[in-house]
């Protein structure tokens, strides 16, 4: 046992000096684009006899399949526009429905480098109560009668105050999910990995790694947008992960995902904004601030090892 806990250390960190290290010259020379390809991702869609419980949600004046797709759209419209070197893929570009999991593999397909999924949020009015007043009942207790007040309540509900902006990325309990997923989709693009086995430990820790990487680069961009959000003068309510229920599509891409929730339909105020062409390009703007600032990082982030290398 310990033979293999010391050779599967060794391994890992072989893996990392393969994987992550080669010579700086040459990485001067052939840098990857670190963002070539980004998948978005309009949230919900189609007729409510399709879609089921997969419909989504609603405000008392739109749909929130009517909201993703519009803001979708002028999502890849300011891509195209601001980030003209970036290829984007549109799950759906018109009132179609697909199940989550032909999202996800249209995703897979494209071998993009990024998931980008458009939703709105909604809830339902606050509940209240309180006790008008009292009436008697007579019950036995202990083979005795003897009577008890039982307090009457009054009942109303007011809209929720619930408002705001949240991205959301996969869940940590949702690793071994999404290891599954870059297994399954072929990420590795290095002959090294290629010519492993599908159990080969060394394989096993690179998709590791992968996931590990991925979940970084999920977590950077769901805060940032959610910064740039805060600058334009919407509320945010943060970047978050549901660890125990998830969200399936997220850890079901092969590629890095956050899934941008644009605001509550149920408050007035976000279901007007988000209604109108003003907010609508406002918010595709604001998340096109957050790719650039993405992208830069990761620029930076690949840079570095080759001017290491090329320092040596």
């Amino acid at each position: 046992m310990f033979r293999r806990i010391i050779s599967y250390t060794l391994l890992f960190f072989l893996t990392i000096s393969l994987y992550s290290f080669t010579d700086g010259d040459k990485r001067s020379v052939q840098q990857k684009q670190p963002l070539k390809r980004i998948v978005i991702d309009a949230g919900h869609g189609g007729p409510s006899y399709l879609a089921g419980k997969f419909y989504g949600g609603r405000g008392p004046h739109v749909e929130e399949k009517d909201i993703t797709l519009a803001v979708a759209l002028k999502l890849e419209k300011e891509i195209n526009l601001e980030m003209p070197d970036i290829e984007v893929i549109m799950t759906r570009t018109s009132d179609i429905f697909d199940s989550p999991i032909v999202k996800a593999n249209k995703a897979n397909e494209a071998h993009g480098d990024l998931f980008i999924s458009i939703h709105c949020n909604d809830v339902g009015p606050d509940k209240h109560s309180e006790i008008v007043g009292y009436t008697t009942k007579t019950v036995k207790k202990k083979g005795k009668k003897t009577t008890v007040k039982v307090p009457k309540y009054h009942y109303w509900t007011t809209p929720s105050q619930a408002h705001g902006t949240e991205t959301y990325l996969w869940g940590v309990g949702k690793t071994n999910e999404k290891e599954e997923a870059l297994s399954e989709n072929d990420f590795v693009d290095t002959a090294l990995f290629k010519s492993f086995d599908d159990s080969d430990p060394a394989r096993m820790i690179a998709l590791s790694l992968k996931t590990q990487q991925y979940a970084e680069r999920s977590r950077n961009l769901a805060y940032t947008v959610e910064e740039e959000f805060e600058k334009a003068g919407r509320v945010s309510r943060g970047a978050k992960q549901r660890d125990e229920k998830g969200i399936w599509v997220l850890q079901a891409v092969a590629m890095p995902a956050i899934l941008i929730e644009l605001g509550f339909l149920s408050y007035p105020d976000e279901e007007t904004y988000l209604m109108s062409e003003q907010g609508q390009q406002e918010t595709a703007e604001t998340i096109v601030k957050a790719l650039k600032r993405y992208r830069y990082s990761l620029a930076n982030k690949q840079a570095a090892p080759a001017k290491q290398g090329s320092q040596k």
